[in-house]
Order: structure tokens, then sequence, then C-alpha cells
């Protein structure tokens, strides 16, 4: 037990004043907001949104327009190893706390995200049907059909996006928290909608693009090993997309030869010894080229000694600073969503995995709301 005296010699430090002297704060009648100004969220108080960005339910409020939202889809019944993702948009969103728009330049960016004047924000989570995977995958196509229709808050910001899109007009821009991988099925779908075929930057330790054909039942055709298999089937993807980080145990190189066939480059974890990230960023540009672009993060691409929590840790990864380092390099590409997955805070420790990740989705924003003809070139200078 802490000794009285010890309380008592706090309480005196409270109440003295840089001076020495001994402060008196009179409570009395006084109103809060004439004393002290506005109630203002401390980094670790207020409700729980990206950033303390403002929050709304976008999918039922249709009258908060924005130009980039952070969603959160809290689905993890595909996993094939440690389940827990579904708490991933929670641990992202509390990794953020200590983010806020009012402090978001950084260095590296040499901007802040939240005043390159595009509206940003965070529209909660699709309520996913945890007992039904066909239900929840249609579910979370629905909802990011929903808000990528949706007008944007301030036009004019993205026009090479427009020129993309089939209808020719700009569109709202996803930021997705997961979740398991399996959710960029249902999203490629929704993209397909409004721009075709998209190129896929896949951060992983793993391919995922194994095939679900021997699988029992269709719906288990579709997991988080399976997803880009399912996609190539289905005509989501080019023929461009690329790999970075892999490092996976596999059955031989019949792995290999079916990952090419579905249209992905293999960067693996070893490359950056060889080529270093200015050849890693060099690769991944050359292979997606100027066509539309989907950015998927899976946190186990980092070293599982810096960010544990996750499905399926393979030991050997790339560190925090080298992916977010490669994800400088992306500046310019024309970026139509992202997401970051297979965060399950259960296998956390002291939330370094969420506060990383809350960190690369801070890359993300500032990745596309920068413009590709004045500040990405700088940029990519650097890399």
């Amino acid at each position: 037990m802490i000794p009285r005296i010890l309380y008592v010699l706090a309480g005196l430090l409270l109440v003295r004043s840089a001076n020495g002297h001994q402060t008196h704060f009179n409570s009395g009648d006084e109103d809060w907001n004439t004393k002290y100004g506005p109630q203002i969220d401390l980094p670790f108080s207020g409700p729980l949104s990206f950033s303390h960005l403002p929050q709304t339910r976008c999918l039922e409020n249709s009258s908060t327009p924005f130009d980039i939202g952070i969603l959160g889809m809290p689905f993890d019944t595909t996993t094939s190893y440690r389940p827990g993702a579904r708490f991933g948009p929670f641990a992202i969103r509390s990794g953020s706390r200590r983010q806020r728009p009012a402090r978001g330049y950084t260095m590296a960016w040499g901007t802040n995200p939240y005043l390159g004047g595009q509206e940003i924000l965070d529209c909660g989570d699709v309520p996913v049907n945890p007992y039904d995977n066909a239900m929840s995958i249609d579910q979370m196509e629905v909802a990011y059909s929903t808000l990528i229709s949706r007008p944007l808050a301030t036009e004019g910001k993205n026009p090479h996006l427009a020129t993309l899109a089939k209808d020719g007009k700009e569109h709202p821009r996803l930021i997705t928290l997961g979740g398991d991988h399996t959710i960029v099925l249902p999203i490629l779908r929704a993209l397909n909608k409004v721009y075709g075929a998209v190129s896929v930057i896949h951060y992983d330790a793993h391919l995922d693009t194994w095939s679900g054909a021997a699988a029992s039942t269709p719906q288990s055709q579709i997991n988080h090993g399976s997803f880009f298999w399912v996609a190539n089937n289905e005509g989501l993807l080019t023929n461009t997309s690329v790999h970075a980080g892999i490092r996976c145990p596999m059955i031989g190189v019949a792995d290999l030869e079916h990952d090419a066939s579905v249209g992905f480059k293999l960067i693996s974890t070893a490359d950056i010894d060889e080529i270093g990230t200015e050849g890693i960023i060099r690769s991944i540009r050359e292979r997606v080229g100027d066509g539309p672009v989907y950015l998927s993060l899976d946190i186990d691409v980092i070293d599982p000694g810096l960010a544990p929590a996750t499905g399926t840790p393979e030991a050997g990864g790339w560190t925090t600073r080298e992916v977010k380092r490669t994800l400088r390099g992306l500046a310019g590409l024309n970026i139509v969503g992202a997401d970051i997955v297979e965060v399950a805070p259960a296998y956390d420790h002291a939330e370094v995995t969420g506060i990383a990740a809350a960190d690369i989705v801070h890359d993300f924003l500032s990745l596309m709301t920068l413009t590709d003809t004045t500040e990405a070139p700088k940029l990519k200078a650097k890399t």
C-alpha cells in the first residue's frame, strides 16, 4: 500500500506554480467555457475515430460528403491460422490516438494530408454478418460500392482519376481497415464497376493467389489465401500486379508458376538486400504503370518482432521504416483505394502493431492527397 504521505506530497505539488508560490484554484460558480475554453479531446480521450477525425455512419448518412473515407471492415472468418482481425479496425483507430489533423505534418512527406484541401472522414465500420461469409462478402461489396458512388466533397482535386473511371467522373476514395485479407475481394468487385480491372500493389509475406479449386464447397474456395485467384478468375485484375515482401513457405516452384499465371510479379523480402528500397520502388512503379492502382498492405509484411499482432506471422520481414520508405516512393501513382489488413490485437504487446498500422494509414493519406504535378516529383526524387 502506498504511504499516505506520498498522496499528501503529490497534492502539494499540484497546487504549486513554477515560482514556488501556492496557487489557489477557486472553482466557485464559474462556467467551464468562460474559464478554460473549448472541450478539446486529449490524445487519450474522446470518442474513438481515426486520428480524432469527424466520424459519421456514412452508409446511412449521405448528407456528409467526403473525398477520402476511413472505413472499417471487421471481418475475420476466412482465416487459416490465428483469428482476431475483426478487432483490427478498433486497434488501428486506437493506435492513431496521438495523431490529429492539427499535427499531421511529417518531415518524411513534407506535408500535412489533412490540410491538402480534401475532406477526410471516418465512416465507421461495415456491420458484417459474423455467421455467414457469403452474406458478409456481399455486405462489404455493397458498402464499398455505395460509398465510392457518392458525390465528392471537393471536385477537381484528382482530374487524372476521372479519366480512368468508366463514367469519366471523380469518385471518393476509401482507406479500409481490416479485417482479414479476404476483404479485398469485395473491394475489387466494387472498384471494377467504376474503373474496370485494376493493378494491385500487394505488400504481404504471403502470395494469396493459391487456388481454391480443391475446396469442398464454392464458398470455402474464398479465403485469405485464395482471394486474388478468385479475383483474377472474375477479371478484376490486370496482368501488371506486383507482390512486395514475400517470404512464406511454399509447396515448391509450382506455387510460383501459378502465382505468375494470376498476373503478379514477385518481389521477395530478401530482394531488399540486393536492390535496396530504391530498387523496390523502381520495380513496383515500372510494373503497375499509369493505370488505376489499388494498394493492399498486410501488416505481416513487417517482421513480427516489430508487428507481432497478426494471424499468420513469418520471421524475417521488412522493418516498419523500410515499408514506409517504399510507400513514399509511390507518390504520383493513380491510387484509387488502399487497405491495411490482418491486424489482430489479441497478439499485440503495448499496441506496437496498432500504432505501426495507424502510422501506415497516415502514409496512405499523404500518398492520396499529394498531387502528381507539384509535391509528388519531389518525393520521387528523394527515393
